[in-house]
This record gives structure tokens, C-alpha cells and sequence, in this order.
């Protein structure tokens, strides 16, 4: 699952991949710039889905929703983990 911080940096890797400074990403965005710089250093704490969407388009990326894996362990995974829990001198 992707939080805010991990967002944070992944924008600020495209925008600097794509040799953008914060002021103009911002301008394209239309959002300011102080919103940016606290979403890419971590201290935004929240951002509504608005602006993530327009930081999103003005870099050409999408959010994408995927469905969580609820898949159970098969019995062989579950051995295999014990086994290694065992090697490494771990037993509960």
C-alpha cells in the first residue's frame, strides 16, 4: 500500500526526472508550492484526492486501484517458513 510519504518521494522523483523545478510543477498543478515541498519531504499530513490527482496529471502518471491480495498461504509456504524459522534458530 502506498502512503503519503512513499507518494511523496515517487513525485519528486518524476518531477526531477523530468527536470521540473517545485515552482513549476506547481504552476501546472495548480496547487501551491509549499503544499508540493511538504507532500515530498514527508510532512504532509493529509492531501485530498483533488490535488494528488492534478500533481499526477501535470507529471503524466494515473493512480491506479488494485484489488488487496487476500490470498491464504498453502501449506508448503507455511513449512517453509517454519523450516526457515528453525534454521535460523527461531521457534515459537
Amino acid at each position: 500500500m502506498l502512503d503519503l510519504v512513499s507518494l511523496g518521494s515517487r513525485i519528486a522523483e518524476r518531477r526531477k526526472a523530468l527536470k521540473l523545478s517545485q515552482a513549476e510543477l506547481t504552476r501546472k498543478a495548480g496547487l501551491s508550492r509549499a503544499t508540493l515541498d511538504a507532500l515530498e519531504n514527508g510532512r504532509a499530513g493529509e492531501l485530498g484526492l483533488l490535488k494528488v490527482t492534478r500533481l499526477l496529471n501535470a507529471l503524466g502518471l494515473e493512480l491506479a486501484l488494485q484489488t488487496a491480495s487476500s490470498q491464504r498461504p498453502t501449506l508448503d509456504e507455511l513449512m517453509q517458513e517454519d523450516r526457515d524459522d528453525q534454521s535460523l534458530g527461531r521457534r515459537s
